[in-house]
Formats: C-alpha cells, sequence, structure tokens
C-alpha cells in the first residue's frame, strides 16, 4: 500500500520491498545496520520515501559491484545520500566489467574456431586465454570500493595552518615526477611537475583532498613522527611518493627540464610504443611494461582502442616530437589511413605510467 503526504509518495515496507525486488527481512537487515531510517506511523508502521529508496539503489549498487555488506555499511555509515555519485560509478564499472567480457569472449571465440578448423593452439595462445580466466576470477571489490569512496562528496574543515607545516616539502612520485605541498596564507597547495598548482583542503590534519579531481591526499608519519610520505588516493589506486630534500627535488626538476629543453626522448619510448600499438591492433597488450594503474586502465579501453587501430591500417611511422613539460615523449604516429599523436612516460621502476593517444 502507498500514501501520499504533501506531494510525496509513501511505500508501505511490503510494497517496497515486492516492487525492489527484495524481502522484508533484507530491509530490518539495512534498518538495523543503520543504512536506511524509514520513517513511521503512529502505529509503528514503516513508511519509505524517495530519499530511502534512492538510498536501496545505492545499497544495491555496490553489493552488484561485488562490496561485502560490512563493507557498505562502512563505506556509508554517516555519509550524506549521493545519487549521482554512485551512477557514475555504476556506470563506469559495469562498462568495464562489459568490455572485459568482450574480450574475453573474443579470445574464446577465436580458440574455439582454431579448434574447430581441427588447429591446435600455440603455447602463446594458451597463455592468454589462462591469463583471461584468472582475470575474470578477479573481483572489482577493493577498486569498485576504493573509486566510489575517493569520489564521494567531502566536508572541510579547518585546521591550524602552522599543524600543516609539517607536510610541506617535496615527495616524489614513482612516475619520477616531483610532488610540492606549500602552504600560503592559511591556504594549502599541491603542484606537480608540469601541471598548474591546485589547492588542497583539509578533511583533518593528515587528510587533504581537491576539488578540481576526485582525488586526496594522506600524509604519513614514520618511525621519528615525522612525515616522510604521502600517499596520493586517485582513481581506485593509492599512489606513495616519498619525501626528498630541496637538493633532491632540484636535481629532478633541473633533468626534466634539461629533457624538455633538448628534446630528447627516453631511450625506450619509441620501440615500447611501436610495440604497444602493433598489439593493441591484434587486440592483445604487454601489460607486464605497464605500471599497476595503467594496466587496470588500458584493460578497461582496449576493445575500444583495438577497433580505433585496427581502422587505421597498417603502421607506418613514428616520428618524434618533443617532450611535454611533464615528462612524457609525444609522437606523431602515421598508419596507412590516417595518423594520431601519442604520448608515453615512464617511471622509476622502468614501466610506462603514461599512454594516451588523440586525434593528430
Amino acid at each position: 500500500m502507498s500514501m501520499r503526504s504533501k506531494g510525496e509518495t509513501w511505500l508501505e515496507a511490503n510494497e517496497c520491498a515486492a516492487r525492489i525486488g527484495l524481502s522484508k527481512r533484507a530491509l530490518r537487515l539495512y534498518e538495523e545496520r543503520g543504512l536506511i531510517r524509514p520513517r513511521r506511523t503512529d502505529k509503528g508502521w514503516r513508511l519509505y520515501g524517495a530519499d530511502e529508496i534512492a538510498r536501496l539503489h545505492e545499497i544495491l549498487a555496490l553489493k552488484r559491484l561485488g562490496l561485502s555488506l560490512q563493507r557498505i555499511t562502512a563505506l556509508l555509515h554517516g555519509k550524506a545520500l549521493d545519487l549521482s555519485g554512485v551512477l557514475g560509478i555504476q556506470h563506469s564499472l559495469l562498462s568495464e566489467q562489459r568490455e572485459r567480457a568482450e574480450q574475453g569472449l573474443a579470445l574464446v571465440r577465436a580458440a574455439q574456431a582454431k579448434l574447430a578448423a581441427g588447429t591446435s593452439l600455440s603455447p602463446d595462445e594458451l597463455i592468454k586465454l589462462a591469463k583471461e580466466a584468472i582475470m575474470t576470477q578477479t573481483t572489482t571489490d577493493s577498486i569498485a570500493w576504493r573509486r566510489y569512496e575517493q569520489a564521494r562528496p567531502r566536508a572541510e574543515s579547518k585546521i591550524d595552518p602552522s599543524r600543516f607545516a609539517r607536510c610541506t616539502g617535496f615527495y616524489r612520485h614513482p612516475a619520477g615526477l616531483v610532488m610540492t605541498v606549500s602552504l600560503e596564507g592559511d591556504r594549502f597547495f599541491l603542484q606537480v611537475s608540469g601541471q598548474p598548482k591546485v589547492e588542497l583542503f583539509a578533511e583533518s590534519d593528515r587528510n587533504f583532498f581537491l576539488k578540481v579531481v576526485p582525488a586526496q591526499l594522506t600524509f604519513t608519519p614514520g618511525d621519528d613522527g615525522d612525515v616522510d610520505a604521502l600517499v596520493l588516493h586517485q582513481g581506485g589506486h593509492d599512489t606513495v611518493a616519498t619525501r626528498i630534500d630541496e637538493v633532491e627535488a632540484r636535481r629532478l626538476s633541473e633533468e626534466l627540464g634539461e629533457r624538455v629543453r633538448s628534446r630528447v626522448p627516453h631511450p625506450r619510448s619509441e620501440a615500447t610504443l611501436r610495440e604497444l600499438i602493433e598489439q593493441q591492433q591484434n587486440g592483445s597488450m604487454p601489460f607486464e611494461l605497464l605500471s599497476e594503474e595503467l594496466a587496470e586502465l588500458v584493460r578497461e579501453q582496449l576493445p575500444i582502442v583495438s577497433a580505433e587501430l585496427e581502422s587505421k591500417g597498417d603502421l607506418r611511422e613514428l616520428g618524434f616530437r618533443r617532450v611535454a613539460e611533464d615528462g612524457v615523449d609525444i609522437y606523431e604516429v602515421q598508419f596507412a589511413q590516417g595518423s594520431l599523436q601519442c604520448g608515453i612516460g615512464f617511471g622509476e621502476d622502468d614501466r610506462v605510467h603514461t599512454l594516451w593517444m588523440m586525434p593528430a
């Protein structure tokens, strides 16, 4: 049975559960965990309005993404409803799952066709199938949970700027970039090599967030109590940058500046970019060449990028153009049916941390 009050529709527990496809027991469980707070009538009947139903969608969307009820409770406890945010994350992750499934199905169909034709599979093809089997077994729980948490609205807290002073200084990102954290009056700032300075906003003495992108920073103290690292939370991943002194920061900045001025590419950038393009055209990817964060993004986009590169035809020529301010090597890539501008950047582990392409 539904009721209307001041233009709003309220559903009793039976109807709410039936229309959504839940049991009344599930509704009671979510209420016991503090996830929903239905309105009560004078007789004690529970009523569910738009806010409660939106929260139920939020819970069910996170369950669909693989999160346990315990994690959902921890994630949503005390947080305001953010239906727009959960819809965005739900859309993104369902798209990733679809693309990954399409990639796996393409590999399986190709293997089935070869076997049907009486041809055996090569060791390389069997390895790809084995990797795909492992990928389909892995859960997106941890990455989904982090992405969702990172995308939620943050509440700014006022802190004594003098307490932020211990966080200021220079940090070395695994991609070889310098992250400069500074205090200007009572405002906090972050600047990464080759990027504009952005303001940081405090959640606590150790936790800060950006408004320009859904990302946060956590400053971590060492055994002596001094801050010796920061953790960048972005895109579902946590990246640790270690503190360095001003001399080291200046050296890294000067080396990058010299590369930019002298137009000196990374010694492996051309050969690696060629290999990555050729393999993507074939629908595969040497993920071992990529950082963990980049590999995750490439897996999501591989079917789309492979189709785009395949439409360009044979790879003809890679022409180096310049080194960008952030240390990424820029190439003009000529194909039989057009051209693209591509960027590739390496980290301190000698793996690719940046890879992008766009119309030339």
